[in-house]
């Protein structure tokens, strides 16, 4: 167990404090910024006031600040070391024989408190709240962002069951020209081929029109037609040709696991978005630990220009890393490219930035 000096004690309640008044300053001015955007999407007939304020801003408020805390870390860490260089307390603790190395202790506890926070919601508590706050958005605000796998589409249902169907239409849960392609040692063993298939509910009904029945038996073909209608159970649903653009910021990380399995196993094709999101949402606690070594090596120096410099460099770097995040996001999914070693491009360099700095920074 690691014993807290009064030193400790100092600096880590003037590293949460601070980070606790921007979350608040930011939350604040978030929630004005989104809602001013959204005041004529909420006052539609029909909206209610839980809807607003429960259901969506509940959900808001921790998805946002999630996405900024790395930023917060820095901007917290960066104003209140800048100060207590202003007021020589960094000198004066420097010349009684402490460390640069023994000063960073306390910023690590604490960023590694708000870090081990930072992974439990991101993980779990932020994607389950997403699914209420874009359940909402979606019925009210963006009503167009979903989008679909909708043509010539081909996925594996099980290793001896294949679906095809040319087009599908989401308006009336409608497959056309449906089939289900069965297979044995590799060998096309028979297929299903409906007109339509219309889907009927859950857990997986379907609803199959103008049907022909297809049997192999080495060159022989079985050919039974004009069935009118079957019904029957499909391991398919409408969601697996239909989804958001934001779908998986309503996933938590175990269930982009169980996506990425289903899709691989039914050879859907890319699953390196779902992967990317995993690794990001790792990715960023490091990130606060990360910056927090950078603000504290910048800030730790008493210059002239003072707070403002500081914090005038402490939002550049954010801006520039932010930027870098976006940037590897978007790296991360193209070919070739692992999703871990796109998504944490910025951790590695900034990584190697704090450990300049921290070598630099007052002994």
């Amino acid at each position: 167990m690691i014993r807290l000096s009064i030193l400790d004690k100092y600096l880590m309640k003037k590293y949460l404090s601070t980070f606790g008044f921007i979350i608040l300053i930011f939350t604040m001015i978030s929630c004005v910024i989104d809602y001013s955007e959204k005041a004529d999407a909420f006052a539609k007939p029909g909206v209610t006031k839980k809807e607003i304020f429960i259901d969506y801003y509940l959900h808001f408020i921790p998805h946002i600040n999630i996405l900024l805390f790395p930023l917060y870390a820095l901007i917290a860490v960066i104003f209140f070391t800048s100060r207590m260089a202003f007021n020589s307390e960094i000198i004066s603790i420097l010349n009684a024989g402490v460390s640069f190395r023994r000063i960073l202790r306390p910023y690590l506890l604490s960023a590694g408190m708000i870090a081990v926070l930072n992974l439990l919601f991101v993980h779990y508590v932020v994607p389950a709240g997403n699914k209420e706050r874009l359940r909402i958005e979606h019925k009210y605000v963006a009503t167009n962002q979903d989008k679909g796998k909708t043509d010539n589409v081909h996925m594996f249902l099980d290793p001896q069951t294949e679906l095809y169907i040319q087009s599908y239409r989401k308006s009336d849960t409608a497959a056309h020209d449906f089939r289900l392609i069965y297979y044995k040692n590799g060998e096309i063993i028979a297929f299903l081929k409906a007109q339509t298939a219309q889907w009927k509910g859950y857990p997986n009904h379907w609803t199959l029109l103008s049907c022909e029945r297809h049997t192999f038996n080495g060159l022989h073909e079985n050919i039974v037609a004009n069935i009118t209608s079957i019904d029957t159970t499909i391991n398919v649903r409408p969601e697996d040709f239909v989804e958001f653009t934001n779908q998986n910021e309503m996933l938590t990380t175990n269930e982009l696991r169980q996506r990425i399995q289903k899709q691989q196993a039914r050879g859907v094709g890319n699953t390196k978005i779902y992967e990317a999101e995993i690794q990001r949402r790792t990715s960023e606690p490091f990130s606060i630990i990360i910056l927090t070594i950078i603000g504290a090596a910048l800030a730790a120096r008493k210059v002239r220009g003072g707070m403002g410099l500081h914090l005038a460099l402490g939002v550049a770097l954010g801006a520039v890393f932010i930027f870098l995040s976006k940037f590897s996001e978007v790296f991360a999914l193209q070919p070739g490219v692992p999703a871990i070693v796109g998504v944490w491009i910025p951790n590695m360099i900034f990584g190697v930035v704090a450990l300049i700095l921290a070598s630099r920074a007052q002994k």
